[in-house]
């Protein structure tokens, strides 16, 4: 009696813990705006993928893309509030909600792609990540976005080469003083209208990465790709701070651990993607000049820095750990 008693007590608790086990599952949703043939879907897919095998099935991600759950800034806010609990955002959108996140939208401040990894992944991206989240947007890896580079009728060289063209910026006031510091005119508008204004001449140029410059076809209407690399803007696998912080430390380590490795794996998709257009616009007729030395340009962005750290003081500590990262 007291035998089968126990055996029945046992077989209890044993379903007990089968059913806590259950509960205590995460099951989270993850937005992404981007479809496929885009790097970042399958790194994301592979986070979900990694993030199951890592806890055991602990926290399970499905992975939405194509923006299904909403636009950016819609995603953005849900995530902070942790409505969804993970997406893949670019810092740019970032910037208005964190002052920190501006960092990367300053002009020239990183030297190249390779150069803006050794700063986010340093003290003075330890510092942008704190302050993300505090605003209930975790980092757990930075993606690559590629560099932004001029585009135009001729090659440019050095800022002179800007002074009197009319470019096409993204509507930011220091991407519209980064052109005027070069002597440029700023011509911010939506991204569908720049293929016509670049065909019409209503623009000169206009600047954007590789993949973007040949996907959108604006390869057809430039004769010259320049790599300036001024604005390097990465994006980020980010999550619900409270969503995080709620896990066990093991699960912690095993998400964020699951992050980095889909972050290498789409830095190898985007270097291919990224080499690959660049080969075709070469093949197509464009050409692509190299600018060995960016100090001049970093140089002529004095005065936009300048008035940048006026306006915004707290940024100054942040802005020289950047600038001394090596």
């Amino acid at each position: 009696m007291y035998q089968k008693l126990s055996k029945t007590l046992l077989g209890a608790v044993a379903a007990l813990s089968v059913m806590g086990g259950a509960a205590a599952a995460e099951n989270w949703r993850a937005w992404n705006i981007h479809s496929d043939g885009h790097p970042n879907t399958p790194a994301m897919d592979r986070f979900s993928e990694l993030v199951n095998e890592k806890t055991g099935g602990d926290v399970t991600i499905e992975v939405f893309h194509g923006g299904v759950l909403g636009t950016q800034p819609d995603a953005l806010e849900q995530v902070r509030i942790g409505a969804i609990e993970v997406g893949n955002f670019s810092l740019g959108p970032i910037g208005p909600m964190v002052a920190e996140a501006n960092l990367v939208s300053l002009p020239f401040i990183f030297k190249n792609v390779p150069h803006m990894f050794r700063v986010m992944e340093g003290e003075a991206g330890q510092i942008v990540a704190g302050a993300m989240a505090d605003a209930g947007l975790l980092p757990l890896a930075w993606f690559d976005a590629g560099a932004r580079s001029f585009y135009a009728q001729k090659a440019i060289h050095t800022p002179d080469d800007v002074a009197g063209l009319k470019i096409r910026v993204m509507n930011n006031d220091l991407y519209t003083a980064m052109i005027s510091a070069m002597g440029g005119n700023p011509s911010p508008m939506a991204f569908s209208e720049v293929q016509q204004a670049l065909k019409t001449g209503v623009v000169d140029g206009a600047e954007n990465n590789f993949p973007s410059f040949k996907n959108v076809g604006h390869y057809e209407v430039t004769t010259d790709y320049s790599l300036s690399e001024h604005l390097i803007i990465p994006e980020c696998i980010c999550v619900n701070t409270a969503k995080f912080n709620a896990l066990s430390p093991e699960l912690q380590e095993a998400v964020r651990s699951a992050a980095q490795e889909a972050a290498l794996y789409q830095r190898e998709l985007w270097a291919v993607q990224s080499e690959q257009a660049r080969k075709d616009v070469e093949a197509a007729g464009v050409t692509v000049t190299e600018i060995a030395d960016k100090a001049p340009f970093q140089n002529a962005m004095g005065k936009v820095y300048e008035d940048y750290l006026a306006a915004n003081p707290n940024m100054r500590t942040l802005v020289e750990l950047a600038q001394a990262t090596e």
